[in-house]
Formats: C-alpha cells, structure tokens, sequence
C-alpha cells in the first residue's frame, strides 16, 4: 500500500505533463493564418493599404490545338518570378484613392500619376487599377528608378483617349504609355487595356490604305500602346490587350524580359498593329501567348539576342518576323532566336527573315523547331530584297543571313504562293540553311512543289515536302573575313 501510494503522485504528475503536450499540439493544429482581404472586385482601398495578396492573372484562353504551357527554364536566360518566401507585404496604392473615377468619359491622368509617384517610392508596392471601372489616361511615362518589387496590376479596363481628334495636342502621338528607367517591374492583372485604335486605322497615309486604294505621303505618327524603354528584369504577365493604334507592346533597350500569358488582338487588316517587337533587347522569354493582328504576330529588330520563344499561337496577322533590317544601309544584328512549339494559321507569312539591299551585319543562330502552319500563305521565308514600294534600287552590299534552321515544321499552305521562298542576295548569300522533318502540304487545291531558292546555301538534312533540291553547298569564298559582316 506504500509503494501504491508512493506510486500515485508520480502518476498523477505523468498525466498532468502528457495532457500539457496534447494541449500543445492540439492548439497547433487548430490555429488558422487567416489572409486578409483580396485585392479586386468590388473593393477600395486606402492609399498604402497593406493587403497580403492582389488578384491574380488569368490563363491564355485554351486552344485544343496549342502545345502544353512551358514555363520559363530554370537559371536560364529569363527572370522568374520572384519565390522568396518571406517577402515583406505589398502595399497597395488603389488609384481611386488619387481621385480618379474609372467612369470612362472622364481623364484619370493625374491620379494615375500621382499614384505611380507613391508606389513608386515604396517598395513591393501595388499600383491597383481597381476591377470595378473603366479609366482613360492620356499619354504618360512611368519613371524610374523605384524601390524594388513594384507591381502594376491592372484589374479594370485601361484605355487611351478615343481616336486622333481627341488626343491632346500637347501629348506625343507615337506613344502612349511608357514605362522608362525601371529594374524589376511587373505589369499583370485579369483586367484590359483597351486600345481605341480604329479612328488610327483608318486615316488616309502610310502605311494606312486611304480611299480607293490610295495613301497620303509621310507616316501617321499612330501610337504605339504599351513601350518599355531602358529597363531590366522585366515581367509582363496574364494581361488581355486589344485594338492598338500601332504595335501593341515594344521593347526597346531592355534586358532580361518575361512576357507569359497574354492574349493580344486586333482586327485582321489594321495596319502596323505587331504584337510584340522586340529591338536592342536581350534576353527576352516570350511564352503561353496568344497574338491574332493585322501585322507581325511578334517582330524582332537589330540589336535584339538571346529570344526565347514558346508556344505561341498566331494568326491571322504576318507570323512571326525577324527585321525588317538594315534599312537605309545601316548596320543591323540579331543572334541567337528559338521559335518552338508555335501554332500559326491564316496568316499572311509563317516563319519570315525580312532585310533591305544595302544593310551590312548578321543574322545568325536562328531555329525554328516544332513549328504548325494552318491555312499560311508564305510558310518559310527569307527575303533579302525587302522593299514597301517595290521600287528599291539593287545594292551590292545586304545583311548576311546564316545558321538558320527549320526542324518539325508541318501543316497546310495557301497555294497561292509556293510555300518555301528563299530570295538571297547575289553578293551576300544566304549560308548555312538547314531543314529537317519538314512537311507542308495544300490547305487546298493542288501541290505547289517548286519552291523558290536565289543565292541560298544549306542543305536537307531528312527529305522534306516540297522538296528544297535548290539549296547549294558550302559557303562562297566573298563571304569569308568579311568585316561588313560582323557584329559585337
């Protein structure tokens, strides 16, 4: 009985320690982090409100026909998205909090400037353009540098002034909106930006088609909508873009650029409306994207290496284009540009390299892998003789076209043009041309099986449809330690 009792204390005190641990670790599993409130439908918030998350961007729209999505290759030649765990939370500058209204007829301008401003100076700061209005802008350039993490996320619909006679005439007509100066923007959101672009359309001058056909001298001085300008580690994500006065986005003098999950479109014959150019910009990752225009689904200008581009679905619209290049005799480059696992149907031009007579420089280390045509007039082109008015005058001198190949190419041709058209110049051939597993065959009528070879060396590397028997061997010797032809 001594022992019993001895024993009942140390009992007791092994149950009271055994009922503190469960306690522990029943209090673990039911404490909740609650999030706060999402950043989007229906809400306003403060000036700096801190919110955990924003609302997130939407897919491409599903086409049965794309390829997989890819995403960006680790540590490859492409920033990812931030994923450090223990990011500080955002603060979010709502541009109602500046006094814009998002009703559509009136000008938010300023408010969007005075809340770029406050971002700006924050870091991983939130400008919101709120789900719940539509809010025009006139032109604007968003400035750096800022704190690190910026985001601009639109959620709403963002739009320029509606046509040329409402665009103030203090603003510059060749853009709209700039973001300048700027490492580590992020331009996202589920909303749309709005591009008002049909009066542009249709005014009467180059390269515009006026009435009955003809066109007034000079250009139209057309805005481009979204141009990014001297700015690095880049991210353009999940945004829904239409109807551009001119090209819908531009890169000029960037470096290290991820564009994922855009759907951009505009009508089939609005004029100079590319997608995505891309010029004196390196490092760029162009992926998940979905492009239906009036002119180049992306185009790539000199100074542009290291593109990466994946599974992107063009058409209708001129596919996808390297150049035009070395107008004016000047001095062009372009290396390194991978096209894979794109889908293009009803266009004008599938796979084109376009340069003007009297250009100097390379094209180089080009490949186009995994490639569908649908219904395309032009599949494979390279043109050396690139002329708008056709009256361009034969030069001695052209931008050297080598290292490029096509591999898993396949799917239908318009036959009113031969599917494979190879036009080199006499003095600067094209060299190295490769095909592999290539297949075209009619979308109608008969087999176009003469394809068009002028001044191209390469070779067939597996037998190909139509055959390519034009391509000639080896490299001419005018080619060799020719200094017109180097680049950096």
């Amino acid at each position: 009985m001594a022992a019993a009792r001895l024993g009942l204390p140390r009992l007791m005190l092994a149950m009271l320690v055994l009922a503190a641990l469960l306690g522990v670790g029943v209090d673990g599993r039911n404490h909740v982090h609650k999030k706060p409130p999402r950043a989007g439908v229906g809400s306003r918030h403060r000036a700096g409100a801190k919110v955990g998350t924003v609302a997130s961007s939407p897919a491409v729209p599903p086409d049965d026909n794309a390829a997989p999505l890819v995403a960006p290759p680790p540590g490859g030649i492409v920033p990812s998205d931030p994923a450090t765990p223990f990011r500080p939370e955002p603060c979010v500058f709502d541009v109602r909090a500046y006094g814009a209204t998002g009703e559509s007829t009136a000008d938010d301008t300023e408010a969007f400037r005075a809340a770029w401003r406050a971002a700006c100076a924050v870091e991983s700061a939130v400008l919101l353009v709120p789900s719940d209005g539509t809010f025009t802008i006139s032109t604007t350039t968003f400035s750096g540098p800022c704190k690190p993490g910026l985001v601009f996320q639109v959620d709403g619909v963002l739009m320029p002034p509606d046509g040329p006679d409402c665009w103030p005439p203090s603003d510059n007509r060749r853009q709209w909106l700039v973001f300048s100066g700027l490492d580590g923007l992020t331009l996202r959101g589920a909303g749309t930006i709005e591009g008002n672009g049909e009066e542009w359309w249709n005014l009467p001058c180059k390269p515009h088609r006026g009435p009955n056909g003809s066109t007034l001298h000079g250009p139209c001085d057309s805005p481009t909508l979204i141009r990014f300008f001297e700015s690095s580690n880049l991210v353009v994500r999940g945004l829904r873009v239409e109807n551009s006065p001119e090209f819908h986005f531009r890169f000029d003098g960037c470096s290290d650029v991820l564009v994922d999950g855009l759907f951009i479109r505009s009508p089939a014959n609005s004029p100079n409306t590319d997608g995505i150019h891309v010029e004196n910009t390196e490092r760029v990752g162009i992926y998940n994207s979905k492009i239906s225009n009036g002119d180049d689904c992306i185009s790539i200008g000199t100074g542009s290496y290291d593109v990466d581009i994946q599974n992107v679905t063009c058409g209708p619209g001129h596919g996808i284009s390297i150049g035009s290049l070395g107008v004016h005799n000047s001095q062009a480059c372009v290396a390194n540009v991978t096209v894979r696992n794109a889908v293009i149907r009803n266009s004008d031009n599938g796979l084109r390299i376009k340069t003007w007579q009297g250009g100097m420089g390379s094209v180089s280390g080009i490949a186009f892998d995994g490639v569908t045509m649908e219904n395309v007039r032009n599949c494979i082109i390279i043109d050396q003789y690139y002329c708008q008015d056709k009256r361009c005058m034969n030069q001695s001198t052209a931008v050297h076209v080598t290292d490029v190949s096509y591999a898993n190419v396949r799917g239908s041709y318009d036959v009113r043009s031969a599917p494979i058209h190879f036009a080199c110049s006499d003095t600067v051939p094209c060299t190295n041309v490769t095909m592999a597993e290539v297949e075209l065959l009619p979308f109608s009528g008969e087999l176009v099986d003469d394809p068009y070879c002028w001044s191209a060396y390469g070779a067939q590397q597996t037998p190909t449809i139509p055959p390519v028997s034009c391509l000639q061997d080896g490299v001419p010797e005018a080619l060799l330690d020719n200094p017109d032809l180097k680049c950096r």
